[in-house]
């Protein structure tokens, strides 16, 4: 049986999802998956974007990171998708990509699928958790299997204790070893998770 195939795609401004991405990419691989990185597009002006330095420097940091497609998902036996929090929504970059995807849904493409989410904000109750449940409905609509952390490993304590997902507040600075170890296992957790599924369904076709 080969290893599960999870694509982790997100958006990231100022680089702090970006730095959640790639600990869930460590953990999913370490987990034995292969894994897709993918960022969406970026939909802000290029003088929106200028203004705000960090967010330029990111923006051009990451430039070789491939854009997000329908392939990515076609191909993945599981996915994680990772936002910051707009006013407790999915940032409109993400939400643009994901609307995207009505083929795939419509075709039960992403039915049965292990799906995750992680986000983060400014401040600790800056709506990380709404982020997450508006994620998670279209999830919902696609048939896809929710797996959150809860309360499965101690990571998740150690990073605010949010069940939903992983959901760094970055009011402190640079994010700690705690959510990125979180983060990590939230990527193993999906990754497991889509193993077994295909284990049980080469049983069931066995």
């Amino acid at each position: 049986m080969s290893d599960p195939k999870i694509a982790v795609v997100y958006y990231s401004s100022t680089g702090t999802v970006h730095a959640l991405a790639n600990a869930v990419v460590e953990g999913a691989e370490k987990a034995g998956a292969q894994v897709r990185l993918r960022r969406v597009p970026e939909l802000a002006s290029d003088d929106v974007v200028r203004s705000v330095p960090e967010w330029a420097e990111h923006l051009e940091a990451t430039k070789d990171v491939p854009f997000a497609t329908h392939d990515d998902l076609e191909w993945a036996d599981g996915f994680l998708f990772g936002t910051p929090t707009r006013f407790g929504n999915v940032a409109a970059q993400l939400r643009q990509f994901l609307d995207t995807l009505s083929p795939l849904w419509q075709e039960g493409t992403l039915a049965d699928k292990p799906a995750s989410g992680f986000t983060a904000a400014h401040n600790t109750h800056g709506g990380q958790e709404t982020t997450l449940v508006s994620l998670y409905q279209t999830f919902m609509h696609w048939g896809s299997f929710i797996v959150p952390p809860g309360y499965t490993d101690e990571s998740v304590f150690g990073a605010g204790g949010n069940p939903y997902g992983v959901s760094a507040s970055v009011e402190d600075g640079a994010l700690g070893d705690a959510v990125l170890d979180a983060a990590r296992h939230q990527g193993r957790r999906v990754a497991e998770t889509a193993q077994t599924l295909l284990a049980g369904r080469s049983r069931t076709a066995a």
